[in-house]
């Protein structure tokens, strides 16, 4: 059995600073691939990257905020110079507002949905043409059961994610003649900082090595198939 099956490969992680995304790009590490960081904090980035590196992962970290075309090509072109390719691109980036709708103002709606949905447009259409040139590739965009169903105070993020499973099953099929594959992870809550309010048991509630594992199970999928969507539970409610 192939202990290091991403041996080669290089994947770009974004809100991979800490949380589902850290544990995400450090399994991939595990597994053989080269990994970009993208965060928007120097600080809390560069303790990521030292953490990767004293497990011998070949690690960039790269600031930027996913919402701005610009910082997102630079992301890409800066990744692209370091390790000549991008393999894997997993869009976990986002960011949560809760509350009542008639509570929210314009800037809010902007900011989550910018960084949520159109992040991963930015980032995808950007990573798109070098996977489109070697006729292989696989995104792998973190949704959440949020993006199937609706709850009280939870209009903005909902939206984000309902948009970002519209997203993805469109980008699925434009890319799937060319040997890209596409895929939704959908987890309930996850066991971070993400910040929802809640009073539930932070230990029976998903933790991120499980979202990890999910994505590890999609990218090693054989090359003839590929999972579009992976909806997880804890099994017990929280």
């Amino acid at each position: 059995m192939n202990n290091f099956p991403l041996a080669g490969n290089t994947a770009l992680v974004t809100g991979a600073s800490r949380g589902i995304g850290l544990a995400i790009a450090q399994r991939l590490g595990q597994l053989g691939a080269r990994i970009a960081l993208c965060g928007r904090h120097q600080d809390t980035l560069e303790a990521a990257c030292a953490r990767l590196r004293a497990e011998a992962i070949d690690t960039l970290a790269l600031t930027a905020d996913v919402s701005r075309g610009d910082q997102v090509a630079s992301l890409v072109e800066k990744t692209l110079a370091r390790f000549g390719a991008i393999d894997f691109l997993v869009n976990n980036a986002g960011i949560g507002r809760f509350g009542p709708v008639q509570d929210f103002t314009e800037t809010d709606w902007d900011t989550v949905l910018d960084t949520n949905l159109k992040g991963v447009f930015l980032v995808s259409r950007a990573v798109a043409p070098s996977m489109l040139s070697r006729g292989h590739g696989h995104i792998v965009n973190i949704s959440s059961l949020a993006g199937k169903n609706s709850f009280a105070g939870g209009s903005l993020y909902c939206a984000s994610k309902w948009g970002l499973l519209g997203l993805t099953y469109c980008m699925a099929e434009d890319l799937r003649a060319f040997g890209i594959r596409v895929t939704a992870i959908c987890p309930g809550s996850v066991a971070t900082e993400f910040g929802h309010p809640s009073s539930k048991n932070v230990q029976k509630m998903l933790q991120p090595h499980d979202v990890a594992h999910a994505v590890e199970m999609v990218v090693t999928a054989e090359p003839q198939s590929f999972i579009s969507e992976v909806v997880m539970r804890p099994t017990q409610k929280p």
